[in-house]
């Protein structure tokens, strides 16, 4: 393997990926999203900033964190000309997510405490489980796995009867059961 210098102006895709740690696939999706940009040279070939660096550092802590791509480019496009995120652009961001950061680790916290007694047996019993899908109901909110959008709290009968609101998404989490 080639020795890199780090002290270049610009990085190729292959010294950015080797320095940060982010496979070159993943810095093309990145450009492609608008989250990081290169320049090309005569031969089209890419080069990357060494600021870019950092941006990939905030946008793979960010991703770490839980924060999904569209709010990070959000994020990143607030900055000014591009600029690559300080210290006082994370601290004002990370007050931002804070709160949604928050709402998730709830609602973990709540799906793990529900789901002490299923997950030895996997079973899923009808007569205890908290976020068992009654009657397909969450089908009629659309495809794919809705569990942890649901109201853990609900104590249901083993029919399913009296739980009619544990189906709703934590952002409804008003609603009582």
């Amino acid at each position: 393997m080639q020795q890199t210098t780090w002290n270049t102006k610009e990085l190729t895709p292959g010294q950015l990926s080797e320095r940060s740690g982010v496979a070159v696939s993943a810095l093309h999706f990145y450009e492609r999203e608008g989250l990081i940009t290169s320049r090309r040279t005569s031969g089209n070939q890419r080069r990357y900033s060494r600021e870019t660096l950092r941006r990939v550092a905030f946008i793979r802590i960010s991703q770490r964190v839980g924060i999904p791509l569209s709010e990070i480019r959000k994020a990143l496009g607030t900055l000014p000309e591009g600029r690559t995120p300080n210290r006082k652009d994370w601290e004002r961001l990370s007050t931002i997510w804070r709160v949604d950061l928050d709402q998730r680790i709830e609602q973990l916290t709540r799906l793990r405490d529900s789901l002490t007694g299923c997950i030895g047996c996997g079973c899923l019993s009808l007569a205890s489980c908290r976020i068992v899908n009654f009657h397909d109901k969450l089908g009629d909110e659309g495809p794919g796995a809705r569990v942890l959008d649901v109201n853990l709290n609900c104590e249901a009968s083993p029919d399913g009867e009296g739980c009619e609101n544990a189906y709703e998404t934590a952002e409804a989490d008003s609603a009582a059961c």
